[in-house]
């Protein structure tokens, strides 16, 4: 073969790579091997595309002077320009994609401000740039001011709801009922009070809803309300209570967080402690309309799960698995339902659990529920409890149910009517007759349907996202999917379902199950010798204290030679117990840290045993 050749040969095979390349680019087959499908239009996406009716224009303002400085802007960008021809190619038409570079005074830039985008500052003082995208139909606009790598697992979330939310003309309205501050509360800088913030959650919601608060006292709901979400009720009056029954039984879905131990509340009563007023209601129940339609719950009782227990830090500061903090994931969700089918992980602090009254006519379908090696606590006994002794506390007795849908025809809670007012209770103060009340529904018309979930805390930022800057934005990352689950509930309550099956596609949560079930396992095994051990070391340094502090007036311990044998042994006896102590605790690690060392044999060897193998079958091709 000549020189020549040889470099034709060459130029052919580049040319043919650049073909290759531009054709699969531009095929629009693609090929997803993500774990949870990352980079796959979901059902509910392409639901929503098919069924826009007017043209809608995606503008995506892409500062192009920032890609070449920050590789992770480079990357990420890429990534949200493709994510969009995606869209693009399943709209089939009805959407249209501009890419825009907002250059520094140019009318570009101009029209990004005036769209509500927001500039990103980068580290080092450097210039600021734009990354977000504006959605318009007809003389509707909506944006995403700025788009973050660490929202990237809900990217088509968030994409997909630009697009419905630029669609509604009209939100749908969510009476809200809570005593949690998670709208927040404006401040007063007369008075020098500063405002608080509000939940993250809300900010979910309000993309879809417009939320009206509605307090404890009032004796009605306002009127046109497409769904009701009562969170931690305290004091409601029996009016109002009524109200929500009626509600519920007139067809309109209801939202429903009780609590046991509300997190919240118990920092709040320390506060109340220091200033000696009232302490606030730890737990939230409903027991006239729980008890009249069917429920079963429990205030005073705490689920606690050895099984998927998350971690926390005792006194000590070490980490452990605290079981009354649960992390539970995809195996504890219900499939079928649209609410938790694509969800990974949920987290809940001190939760209850929930159930049906023996003979109700309700179907009852848990969506969120422990291993079968769960069981209760009392909600009490946990005030001083470390973990480690509430491990030991937690008898099994199978699966508990966090969150529940239940759906039928429920009876009313008031069987007897509406409750009386108070002046028409009192004849001496009533100013004048009363008109009579229209009879209330005795039962649901059709089907109605009640979301509830024993838990409050998941609701709040501590548990379900991360707050950092980045770029001079505040930014959020999610910890787990506790805010889909939130925006899931509500949209499914009240018919929004094309979003369901696209939140939650990836989490930054990747438990060692298997880890956690040994951890679980070998504590099962030696938890009651532990515990017999520990209260015979308890009692021989209670003895030992008590020797030892039996002093003289010079503070000198005086001993006899029998107390001082005595002591002697106590201290023998004392440091055999640790020994002992010691020697379970290194046996209950004894399975994991071989399934440690396995895996990082494996991890170092795995590669070069296959570099190997190939060259030997890359030797033996070429000597044949």
């Amino acid at each position: 073969m000549t020189f020549s050749r040889k470099i034709l040969y060459t130029l052919l095979l580049l040319v043919a790579l650049v073909l290759v390349n531009y054709l699969a680019s531009s095929l629009p087959a693609r090929v997803d091997a993500t774990a949870e499908h990352i980079y796959t239009l979901s059902p509910g996406t392409r639901s929503l595309l098919g069924g826009i009716e007017e043209p809608v224009t995606l503008d995506l303002y892409c500062s192009k002077a920032a890609t070449g400085q920050y590789i992770e802007y480079k990357n990420y960008a890429e990534r949200v320009r493709e994510m969009l021809r995606e869209y693009v190619r399943a709209a089939h038409g009805k959407l249209t994609l501009n890419l825009i570079d907002p250059a520094p005074d140019t009318p570009e830039e101009e029209k990004a401000t005036a769209a509500g985008l927001e500039p990103q500052t980068p580290p080092g003082g450097a210039d600021p740039f734009y990354f977000g995208v504006v959605a318009t139909q007809a003389d509707q606009q909506k944006a995403i001011a700025a788009l973050t790598p660490q929202r990237e697992q809900f990217l088509e979330y968030d994409l997909s709801e630009l697009i419905y939310g630029v669609q509604q003309t009209d939100k749908k309205k969510l009476g809200l009922i809570t005593s949690l501050p998670l709208q927040g509360t404006p401040g007063n800088p007369m008075m020098g009070q500063p405002g608080q913030d509000g939940q993250y959650v809300t900010t979910e919601w309000e993309d879809t809803f417009a939320i009206q608060p509605v307090e404890a006292t009032a004796t009605d709901l306002p009127a046109n309300l497409d769904a009701l979400a009562v969170i931690h009720p305290e004091n409601l009056s029996p009016k109002l209570q009524y109200a929500i029954d009626q509600f519920l039984l007139a067809g309109k879905p209801v939202f429903i967080a009780v609590d046991p131990s509300s997190q919240y509340f118990k920092k709040q009563g320390g506060q109340a402690a220091m200033f000696s007023g009232p302490p606030p209601n730890v737990s939230s129940d409903l027991p006239t309309l729980f008890g009249g339609w069917g429920l079963t719950y429990n205030p005073a009782k705490i689920v606690g799960d050895n099984q998927n227990a998350l971690e926390a830090q005792n006194a000590n500061g070490t980490a452990v698995h605290y079981p009354v903090w649960l992390g539970l994931e995809k195996d504890n969700f219900s499939a079928q339902s649209p609410t938790t089918a694509q969800l990974s992980a949920l987290w809940f602090v001190e939760a209850g659990s929930l159930g049906l009254k023996p003979g109700s006519a309700l179907a009852f379908t848990p969506l969120v529920q422990t291993s079968a090696q769960a069981g209760e606590l009392d909600a009490a006994a946990l005030q001083f409890a470390q973990p480690e002794d509430i491990a030991r506390q937690i008898k099994p007795s199978g699966a508990k149910t966090i969150a529940a849908l239940y759906t039928g025809r429920f009876p009313t809670a008031f069987p007897a009517g509406a409750p009386k007012d108070e002046a028409a209770a009192d004849p001496a103060k009533a100013a004048a007759p009363a008109r009579p009340a229209a009879p209330g529904l005795k039962e649901s018309k059709g089907s109605s349907t009640l979301l509830v979930v024993a838990d409050t805390d998941w609701l709040f930022d501590d548990y379900s996202i991360r707050k950092f800057a980045y770029l001079g934005q505040t930014a959020a990352e999610p910890l787990n999917d506790n805010l889909s689950f939130a925006a899931n509930a509500l949209d499914f309550l009240s018919g929004s379902q094309s979003l369901l099956s696209i939140r939650g596609k990836g989490t930054s949560i990747r438990p060692f199950k298997v880890v956690r079930a040994m951890e679980a396992e070998a504590s099962a095994k030696y938890r009651e010798k532990l515990t017999s051990l520990e209260s015979e070391l308890t009692a021989v340094q209670a003895k030992l204290t008590e020797l030892q502090g039996k002093k003289t007036d010079g503070n000198r311990l005086v001993a006899t030679p029998e107390m001082a044998k005595t002591i002697e042994d106590f201290q023998k006896q004392d440091a055999k117990l640790r020994g002992e102590r010691r020697q379970i605790r290194l046996v209950l690690r004894e399975g994991i840290d071989a399934l440690e060392n396995r895996l990082l044999a494996l991890n170092l060897l795995v590669a070069p045993l296959l570099v190997g193998a190939f060259g030997l079958g890359f030797h033996r091709s070429r000597r044949k």
